[in-house]
């Protein structure tokens, strides 16, 4: 979710009374910090790839579980360089889902290979292990999850999936930094995975930036040179790689908003919490689901109802910021026509797109806008139905 989709998602005519985010609020509990991190990067005079990046790379690492964390300029950026590492090229296939946001599935049409998409399980809108298994090839060569607004894929299927046909398992966890699967972080789960910095996410900095994670250390070798102009030593040039590097200043920011990750998903756990009591008898909202053993951080809190458009357009006049993510499958969009695919190839993905609603939710959201927000819902419900 950028930050224009946010304010586009939340327009009203008149002011409104619950944002659908608020990061001017994060920011007033650690300006300090933030201010005094990056007057510290001005100071030193060290802007790319100095000790803010290796830092925060090493505490990533620790915090999630894994051997290594390499930053790069952003969570596309992230999933094209550990497609590149696992191999991926011209002519491969790559199982994607079709209900994501557009990175998921371009970044493998960058490295010119081809997404296959499969059916999402409509329960939690993440990739069905059985659509994924009715869609290999001899071609496939890497499946990428996308943990969809912070609910864990079914990693034990996908991995078994993965691991049978020996095919790489590239973990899209941009909306997941934080959720975990049976007591291991998003981010620890395949043969690498990507995590997106946009200033929306759960940990977001002040602009763009990615990681990719792995235990491989040779997969974490290839990521690194390719991100730096394919080099290993400074002006030769081993392979054709880009400039993708995590700044300084973006790594000074996500090293202070680190420590205070837990902290923040646990708020937004609250308030969901606290929308599904306030929401429990209100059958026409079907609300998301909990999964044993996965622990979900809520990017989004999303829920299902008719007509999502004429329920987003009635909140938003009622001054409740809202937004619907996604509103489109990728199969049938522009830049996937050549595949042929068509409407109705992807069933509950397409039902999805016209069924779900994000509302606000963010650590620093008060108590009292839940109750205002699904005060508000039902009413716009009862006028809709």
């Amino acid at each position: 979710m950028t930050s224009s989709q946010a304010s586009r998602s939340s327009t009203a005519s008149a002011p409104l009374r619950v944002p659908f985010i608020d990061l001017v609020a994060q920011f007033a509990t650690i300006r300090e910090e933030v201010e005094a991190a990056v007057r510290g990067v001005f100071e030193r005079q060290t802007f790319v790839l100095g000790p803010e990046v290796r830092a925060f790379e090493a505490e990533a690492a620790t915090y999630l579980g894994c051997r290594h964390a390499i930053g790069v300029a952003s969570g596309t950026d992230a999933l094209v360089l550990a497609l590149r590492a696992a191999g991926v090229g011209a002519g491969d296939e790559v199982i994607v889902p079709p209900f994501t946001f557009g990175a998921t599935a371009l970044s493998v049409r960058n490295v010119g290979a081809i997404p296959v998409f499969a059916d999402i399980d409509p329960r939690t809108f993440n990739l069905d292990p059985e659509s994924v298994r009715r869609t290999l090839t001899p071609k496939t060569k890497a499946l990428i999850p996308v943990h969809l607004y912070g609910l864990p894929a079914d990693m034990d299927a996908l991995g078994s999936i993965a691991r049978d046909r020996k095919i790489a398992l590239i973990e899209d966890a941009a909306q997941a930094f934080g959720a975990a699967h049976r007591g291991r972080k998003a981010g620890t789960l395949g043969t690498a995975a990507c995590f997106s910095f946009y200033p929306t996410k759960n940990l977001g900095g002040a602009g763009d930036g990615g990681l990719v994670t792995t235990d491989d250390d040779a997969f974490a070798s290839r990521v690194r040179v390719l991100r730096e102009h394919g080099s290993r030593e400074r002006y030769v040039h081993d392979v054709v790689g880009t400039n993708s590097r995590l700044d300084e200043l973006q790594a000074a920011v996500l090293r202070v908003k680190l420590r205070r990750i837990d902290a923040w998903n646990a708020g937004r756990r609250r308030l969901a919490g606290s929308y599904r009591a306030a929401l429990s008898d209100e059958s026409r909202a079907q609300l998301p689901v909990e999964v044993p053993g996965l622990e979900h951080i809520y990017h989004l809190f999303v829920v299902r109802v008719s007509d999502n458009r004429a329920v987003r357009d009635r909140l938003i006049e009622a001054g409740i910021g809202c937004g619907i993510y996604y509103p489109s499958p990728l199969h049938v969009q522009p830049a996937f026509r050549d595949l042929g695919q068509r409407e109705g190839d992807m069933p509950h993905a397409e039902r999805a797109c016209r069924e779900v609603l994000a509302l606000p939710i963010y650590a620093e959201l008060p108590d009292a806008a839940v109750a205002t927000v699904s005060a508000a819902l039902r009413g716009v419900l009862r006028a809709t139905r």
